[in-house]
C-alpha cells in the first residue's frame, strides 16, 4: 500500500462523503480525488520527476491537503513547512531537499524572490490563497491553484512508486542547531498510521478534529489517518481562537480531539459548562507527557471521552500508548509499544535495563524512519544497527524508566537533565510537583550555570491568577520536593515561549536566563 491509497481507497467506496471541513468549505472525497489529480497533472507536466521533493508553505487548508496527495500521485515526496517559518529558513530547507516545486502564497510574492537566488533547483511554483498573484514571479513558471483546477484533467495519473520510495520529508524543530529532514517511506506512513487506527480503534463514522499544522507529524497523521479509515477531518488554522474552536467541535459533534499539553492546559481553565460534548469519544495527547494532575482534571471536563496518553518523536512516529483502562492505575506512565513494535531502555554502556532502572529508550519496528535527509553523520547518531542483518534501531535520546509489567515512564530528556549539587534532577518530576498547585496554568524547569551547585533551578510558571505567590510555590516545592529539586528561582510569566509544534521551547528559556534583556 501507497499513502496516496489511503485516498484512492476511501473515494473508491465513499466518493460522496465528507471528507474534509475546512476554511474553505465542506469537500467530499471525490472532490479531493478531482483536485489533487488536477494538481498532480500539472506537476508532471512542469518536469516533476519520480521522488522529486516539493515543498508545501502554507497554513491549515484545503490547498495543503490537496497538494499532500497531489504530490504522492504525481511520484514525489511531499515537505510541508510551518507557514509562520521565517524566509530564510525556508530557503535553507527548500535548498537541503533540493525542491523542484513549491506551494506558496500568491499574497507573497517576496517569498519566491528570496527562494529563486537560493535554490537553483527549484523550477515550477504553485500559487495558492489567491486568485491572481500580487506579482508574477519571475525565473519560473507558475500557476495559481484556481487556475491548475479549470486547466488539467481530473482522471488518476497511473501510479510510478513502491512502499520503499520516500513519502515525505519532516523537519524537526532544529531547537538544537539546523532543522533535518526525517525520511518517512511509504512502509512507515502506512505501518504508523496502521497501528494507530488499531489503538484508537477507529471507524468511518468518526470526526477528527484537528489544530495542530501539518508540518508537525502530529498534526499530519490526523490528515492520513482520517482519509485511511474514511472519517472526516475537521481542519483549523490553529488554535489561537479556542472558543471558537470548541464551537466548531461541538457543532460538528467531533468525535476525536488530538492535542499537546499547552492547549489542554488552555482547556482546563476555561468554562467548559456551556458546550455539549457528548459527541467525543477520544482525546489523545503527545508531544510531552500529561502531569497526572492534568489528566485528572480533563477527566472531570470530558467525562465522555476516553483519553489517550502517548509518547512519540518524528524519527518513529508514535512509540508509546497507554491502554485507558491502565489509566487509572497508572497516570504518570505514557505505556506500552504500539501494536507491531519492540522497545527497551540501555544504560550509557549499551547494556539493556530492567524494572526500576533509568536509561535511553530504544525502538524498533517498521515506523523507525530512514534516517535525515542527505545528513549521514546525524543519521548515525540516531540510527544504529539492529538485531538483525540489516536494520536499525532509534536511539531516542530520551530517558525512561520501566514498572515490573513493562509500562513505560518518561523521565526527562538526555539534554534536559538537571546536574544540582551532584544529584541528577529531572525537570519533569518539578513540573508535575508544580501542577498540582492550583492556580498553575503552565509550568517549565531548567538548569543555569551556578558556581556552587553546578547548576541551579530556574523554574517558570504561567499563573491563572494573581493570588498564585512565589511564596506558595516555594511551600509547595518544599513539602514534596527533596532539597536538592527546590527551585533557586522562581518566575512568573505571562507566557512561555512554543516552538513550531506548540510544545513549551526550552531552549529559549535557557537563552533568556542566559540573556536577562530577553526576559519576560
Amino acid at each position: 500500500m501507497l499513502v496516496q491509497d489511503f485516498l484512492h481507497y476511501s473515494v473508491d467506496r465513499l466518493p460522496e462523503k465528507t471528507a474534509l471541513v475546512a476554511e474553505a468549505g465542506r469537500f467530499t472525497y471525490a472532490d479531493i480525488e478531482s483536485m489533487s489529480n488536477r494538481l498532480a497533472h500539472a506537476l508532471l507536466a512542469h518536469g516533476l520527476n519520480r521522488g522529486d521533493r516539493v515543498v508545501i508553505h502554507y497554513p491549515n487548508s484545503l490547498e495543503t491537503v490537496v497538494a499532500i496527495f497531489a504530490v504522492l500521485k504525481a511520484g514525489g515526496v511531499f515537505v510541508v513547512v510551518n507557514p509562520a517559518t521565517r524566509p530564510e529558513k525556508l530557503a535553507y530547507i527548500a535548498n537541503n531537499c533540493q525542491t523542484a516545486a513549491v506551494l506558496v502564497s500568491g499574497r507573497k510574492p517576496g517569498l519566491l524572490d528570496t527562494l529563486l537566488p537560493a535554490v537553483p533547483s527549484l523550477k515550477f511554483a504553485v500559487l495558492a490563497g489567491s486568485k491572481k498573484p500580487a506579482v508574477q514571479p519571475p525565473g519560473i513558471p507558475s500557476l495559481t491553484f484556481d487556475a491548475i483546477q479549470s486547466a488539467f484533467p481530473d482522471h488518476r495519473p497511473p501510479t510510478r512508486n513502491i512502499d520503499l520510495d520516500l513519502a515525505c520529508l519532516i523537519y524537526t524543530s532544529g531547537s538544537t542547531g539546523e532543522p533535518k529532514g526525517v525520511m518517512s517511506d511509504h512502509s512507515n506512513v502506512v505501518f504508523a498510521a496502521s497501528a494507530i487506527i488499531e489503538y484508537l480503534q477507529n471507524v468511518e463514522s468518526d470526526i477528527v478534529l484537528n489544530v495542530l499544522p501539518l508540518s508537525f507529524d502530529y498534526g499530519l497523521y490526523q490528515l492520513l489517518m482520517t482519509f485511511k479509515f474514511g472519517g472526516t477531518l475537521v481542519l483549523e488554522r490553529s488554535f489561537a481562537f479556542p472558543a471558537s474552536v470548541l464551537e466548531r467541535l461541538q457543532a460538528e459533534r467531533v468525535t476525536g480531539f488530538p492535542g499537546v499539553p499547552t492547549i489542554f492546559a488552555v482547556l482546563l481553565q476555561m468554562d467548559l459548562s456551556g458546550y455539549d460534548f457528548s459527541s467525543l469519544r477520544y482525546l489523545t495527547n503527545t508531544g510531552a507527557a500529561l502531569s497526572p494532575h492534568h489528566i485528572a482534571r480533563l477527566r472531570e471536563k470530558f467525562p465522555s471521552a476516553t483519553i489517550y496518553s502517548m509518547y512519540g518523536l518524528t524519527e518513529t512516529k508514535r512509540t508509546l500508548y497507554l491502554p485507558p483502562d491502565q489509566l487509572q492505575t497508572r497516570p504518570d506512565s505514557v505505556g506500552i509499544p504500539i501494536p507491531g513494535t519492540e522497545v527497551w531502555l540501555e544504560d550509557e554502556a549499551g547494556n539493556r535495563l530492567g524494572p526500576g532502572q533509568v536509561g535511553e529508550l530504544i525502538v524498533r519496528g517498521r515506523h523507525v524512519m530512514r534516517g535525515y535527509w542527505n545528513n549521514p553523520e546525524a543519521t548515525a547518531r540516531r540510527f544504529r544497527p539492529g538485531p538483525l542483518p540489516g536494520e536499525r534501531v532509534c536511539c531516542t535520546g530520551d530517558l525512561f524508566r520501566m514498572d515490573e509489567d513493562g509500562y513505560f515512564y518518561f523521565v526527562s530528556r538526555k539534554d534536559d537533565i538537571i546536574k544540582s549539587r551532584g544529584e541528577k534532577v529531572a525537570p519533569r518530576e518539578i513540573e508535575n510537583t508544580v501542577y498540582r498547585l492550583d492556580g498553575v496554568v503552565e509550568a517549565a524547569a531548567i538548569g543555569v550555570p551556578d558556581p556552587i551547585l553546578g547548576e541551579a533551578i530556574r523554574l517558570f510558571i504561567v499563573a491563572a491568577t494573581p493570588d498564585l505567590t512565589e511564596a506558595k510555590v516555594r511551600a509547595h516545592c518544599r513539602r514534596y520536593l527533596e532539597d536538592f529539586m527546590l527551585p533557586r528561582y522562581v518566575e512568573f510569566w505571562p507566557a512561555l515561549p512554543k516552538n513550531s509544534s506548540g510544545k513549551i521551547d526550552r531552549i529559549a528559556l535557557k537563552k533568556c536566563a542566559e540573556s536577562p534583556e530577553l526576559s519576560t
